[in-house]
C-alpha cells in the first residue's frame, strides 16, 4: 500500500517534532531558536512532509546574496538548503523530492535566481536525489563536516 504525504509550512508548534526528526537523522544539530529565526525571517522556504498527521520530515532553507555560480553575473539572491530529513521508515516515497521542489518554489518568492546545498560526497542517495531535481556539483568542500568529511557543493538555477 502506498502512503501518501501532505506538504505544509513549517508552524513554531511543530518545533519539538522537528528537532526530533534532526537529532534522529542527521549529526548536524543546531538549537532551538535557529530554526524558529528561520521560519520567522524565510517561511516560504521551511516546510513539514506528514504522514497521518504525523510530521515525518521538513527542510528548511535561508535567501542569501552571493556571488552568481553559474553566468547569471554578479551578485545575486541564492536559496540555500540548510538541512533536509526524512524519517528513516518514510524514505524512498518522494517526500524528500517533494520537500525541496517545494521549497525552491518558496525561494521564487524571494527573487532567488539560484538555489545550492552541502551535501557529505559518502551521502549516494541524498546527491542521486539532487541530480534528479537538477542540481550539479560544483566543487568539493574540504573537511566541511565536524567530522572532517568533505562535502559536495552542489548547485542549480532557480
Amino acid at each position: 500500500m502506498q502512503q501518501t504525504f501532505e506538504l505544509r509550512k513549517f508552524n513554531p508548534k511543530d518545533l519539538d517534532r522537528v528537532v526530533y526528526i534532526n537529532r534522529t537523522c542527521l549529526p548536524e544539530n543546531y538549537i532551538d531558536q535557529f530554526f524558529l529565526d528561520l521560519h520567522e525571517r524565510f517561511p516560504e522556504t521551511f516546510i513539514v512532509a506528514e504522514v497521518d498527521d504525523e510530521i515525518v520530515g521538513y527542510i528548511m532553507c535561508r535567501i542569501e546574496m552571493g556571488l552568481s555560480n553559474y553566468g547569471l553575473g554578479g551578485f545575486i539572491k541564492k536559496g540555500h538548503v540548510v538541512s533536509l530529513a526524512v524519517m528513516p521508515q518514510y524514505r524512498r516515497m518522494g517526500i524528500g523530492y517533494a520537500l525541496v521542489y517545494k521549497a525552491m518554489e518558496g525561494m521564487r518568492v524571494y527573487n532567488a535566481k539560484q538555489c545550492y546545498l552541502e551535501v557529505r560526497v559518502s551521502n549516494i542517495p541524498a546527491i542521486n536525489l539532487y541530480t534528479k531535481l537538477g542540481f550539479k556539483i560544483a566543487r568539493v568542500i574540504r573537511g566541511y563536516y565536524s567530522d572532517g568529511e568533505d562535502a559536495y557543493l552542489m548547485t542549480r538555477n532557480l
